[in-house]
């Protein structure tokens, strides 16, 4: 998809939104509001914060936002927003992998992107600003600056440099720092993972994904200054910021709001889903179907321990194949959220040695030693990832992946051993010389 196309191609069909505006320029001024001066220069200037809500696919769940600015001077309406992409750019999905992701920032008439997002059936809220006109052209200036091709492009990070924190910077430029100091120090109750997985509700392989490839940095408490890389959550926590005004009363940054949009889907989930019980489920019934393909296979069905070696094999090559990935993410890109991953305990790199060694050491009798200790270590290694969630330095939110894996590894473990002791002692011509 690209997005760049889709906006430049609605804005030639999209018709004026006459009413919006009406709508918004008739919102009464409330106690506190900054009344420009006539004539004064940023007068002719209304900002508003745009924020559009989640949609159906993985890179819209987290929402969007955009700065949208009214000049009555020059009769435009124009939208300033920093999450621009395209999956054409050259080298896209390597850059995707190793967190060099290249964004832009580009400016598109209000009409446009409104029409963009109600297509897409996403909920869109308008926040006028409570600034002076100083600080109102301040912004603009600073947002047109951006624009230009050589400032537009950056490097794109889903939780420290994306398009919310862009618009939020831009804010607080204009403030000259209030924004900030308004919020770096009030702390909330979530974190990079706890949002994540929230937005994440309802796809179970994409929550499963995330869950597994962030590590401890995810964990961070958030500030509110922080939590303002999601757009939703900007916009609320706009709502409790009040500022100085240039007389040094404390005024309120939100002056007014308008709903140009309600989608008709059910709002952004408020908490994480609780997915514990199925990766426990998972996990044990893993466990739970090697055990008893061993049991039937040590009783002489040949099927059963053709059926326990592959399982057992695959669950060692997803291991193996998703720890190495883990590795590389951590030592080998710019994705620092995917570092000092805990869940390298449980999804081991070494698995990847045992897709040779388990069905060599069975049907073979080769290597038996070394498939028994590689797979105890891995046990044992997984297990220690469990007892160590109650030491201070071990404490990332993993539970769902040692639950799914804890069982499977110990279960991987015991099946090499039985069937590699059932064969050396059913079949002992079969041994290795």
């Amino acid at each position: 998809m690209n997005v760049r196309a889709l906006l430049l191609a609605l804005a030639a069909t999209v018709a004026a939104a006459d009413s919006l505006e009406a709508q918004a320029a008739a919102s009464p001024a409330p106690v506190g509001a900054q009344i420009a001066a006539p004539g004064e220069p940023g007068s002719n200037l209304t900002v508003y914060l745009l924020t559009f809500g989640w949609g159906d696919v993985s890179w819209e769940r987290f929402g969007h936002n955009a700065i949208w600015i009214k000049d009555r001077a020059r009769g435009t309406d124009t939208t300033y927003n920093w999450g621009m992409f395209d999956f054409n750019q050259p080298r896209f999905v390597w850059r995707f992998v190793t967190g060099d992701t290249r964004y832009w920032m580009e400016a598109f008439d209000l009409n446009t992107m409104v029409a963009v997002y109600r297509r897409e059936n996403r909920s869109i809220l308008a926040q006028e600003l409570n600034l002076t006109p100083a600080q109102r052209l301040k912004l603009q200036q600073f947002v047109q600056r951006n624009a230009l091709p050589e400032n537009k492009y950056y490097r794109y990070d889903y939780y420290r440099d994306n398009c919310s924190t862009r618009l939020r910077d831009a804010i607080d430029h204009a403030l000259s720092g209030q924004l900030q100091l308004a919020t770096v120090t009030r702390m909330t109750s979530g974190t990079y993972r706890w949002h994540t997985q929230r937005l994440m509700t309802g796809d179970i392989p994409l929550y499963t994904g995330v869950t597994l490839a962030l590590g401890h940095p995810a964990d961070k408490p958030l500030s509110i200054w922080e939590e303002m890389f999601l757009p939703v959550r900007m916009a609320n926590d706009l709502r409790t910021v009040h500022i100085p005004d240039s007389t040094g009363m404390a005024i309120p940054l939100i002056r007014s709001e308008t709903a140009i949009f309600t989608a008709g889907r059910s709002p952004e989930p408020s908490e994480p889903p609780l997915y514990f019980p199925l990766f426990v489920a998972v996990g044990i019934a893993f466990a739970a179907a090697l055990i008893i393909l061993v049991r039937i296979a040590e009783g002489g069905s040949r099927i059963a321990m053709f059926a326990a070696t592959a399982l057992a094999t695959l669950w060692s090559l997803i291991a193996g194949l998703s720890g190495l990935a883990l590795v590389f993410a951590w030592l080998f890109t710019k994705h620092y959220f995917m570092g000092r991953n805990e869940n390298l305990m449980h999804f081991d790199p070494l698995s990847i040695v045992m897709v040779v060694l388990i069905p060599l050491s069975i049907y073979r009798q080769r290597g038996v030693s070394r498939a028994i200790r590689f797979g105890g270590f891995i046990a044992l290694l997984c297990l220690f990832g469990f007892v160590a969630q109650g030491f201070p330095f071990f404490n990332q939110k993993n539970g769902e992946i040692i639950a799914l894996a804890l069982p499977i590894n110990l279960a991987v473990w015991w099946t090499v051993f039985r069937l590699t002791a059932y064969k050396r002692t059913s079949f002992p011509s079969s041994a290795a010389l």
